[in-house]
């Protein structure tokens, strides 16, 4: 299957790369939001049309598990990160660069069980499993595990690698909930028919930033960041985000626009209050 997705264009997964590729070939990844087939399916295509259309080739690397993912950029080792890992205080002085983000209804953190479950209110599961996709997903598991802490509910906290396999384990009854952002739980109802009733959301918060590495050429930065924000006034582009979207069940109208650091104030705001162990 993998090989099958890797024709477009291709695909690093797990293995340690230079600084910078020959050819200046540079890295770019993104948060797995979903299993590493799906998260192929949508960001291939797109790379494919931003590399042609920039004429800066782009290639995919992605790990496992978002935070294999995340290990790679703070390791230096991709140039243009697709994330919303980089805003804490430490790593915002890493010199990570905003210049774009996708277009999306605002993201909510989101604690929710099956709609069948027992379980109505948030107290009920102090002391149970709850999953998540992974230690450094900021509104799947930061946003939502901060307030079970901030409210004093203690769960055990269980991370499942992405969040399709957090949504799977829950259906699966090996946790009373999951802790996720409320785009990929209603993409998992849309996609897979699963149905969630839903305790708490937190407040609102824009999706991932595009971003661009400080030793990347600013031209090679205007070149990427102008293919992908004008990726859907280009009926071309406009379908392959179209099919990308419907591929992993986000809204096919979704696409990027630009943004700089002032977008991404409320995810500081959340770091100035956050417990020391969030951080």
């Amino acid at each position: 299957m993998l090989r099958i997705l890797c024709a477009f264009l291709p695909f690093v997964l797990a293995f340690p790369a230079p600084v910078l590729a020959q050819d200046n070939v540079y890295r770019f990844s993104p948060v797995n939001q979903w299993d590493i087939n799906k998260t192929a399916a949508y960001w291939n295509p797109i790379i494919k049309y931003v590399s042609d259309k920039s004429g800066v080739r782009l290639e995919l690397k992605i790990g496992r598990t978002s935070a294999d993912t995340t290990a790679y950029v703070l390791a230096q080792e991709v140039e243009f990160v697709f994330s919303n890992h980089l805003f804490s205080p430490a790593r915002e002085k890493l010199g990570w660069k905003v210049f774009g983000r996708r277009w999306t209804p605002p993201l909510s953190g989101q604690i929710a069980v099956p709609e069948d479950s027992p379980i109505t209110r948030l107290e009920e599961l102090k002391g149970q499993e709850v999953v998540f996709a992974g230690p450094e997903a900021f509104v799947g598991y930061k946003v939502p595990y901060g307030y079970l802490l901030s409210k004093n509910i203690d769960v055990r906290s269980v991370f499942a690698g992405n969040q399709n396999a957090a949504f799977a384990q829950l259906f699966a009854g090996k946790a009373k909930a999951v802790g996720s952002n409320s785009a990929l739980i209603d993409g998992y109802t849309t996609r897979e028919g699963k149905r969630f009733r839903v305790l708490w959301t937190s407040e609102s918060y824009h999706d991932l930033a595009l971003m661009a590495a400080s030793k990347v050429p600013e031209k090679d930065v205007k070149a990427v960041a102008s293919a992908f924000v004008g990726m859907h006034r280009d009926p071309v582009g406009k379908a392959i985000l179209q099919r990308s979207s419907e591929e992993v069940g986000l809204d096919p109208k979704a696409y990027f626009l630009p943004a700089s650091a002032a977008d991404y104030a409320s995810y500081r705001r959340f770091y100035e209050s956050a417990p020391a162990a969030l951080r």
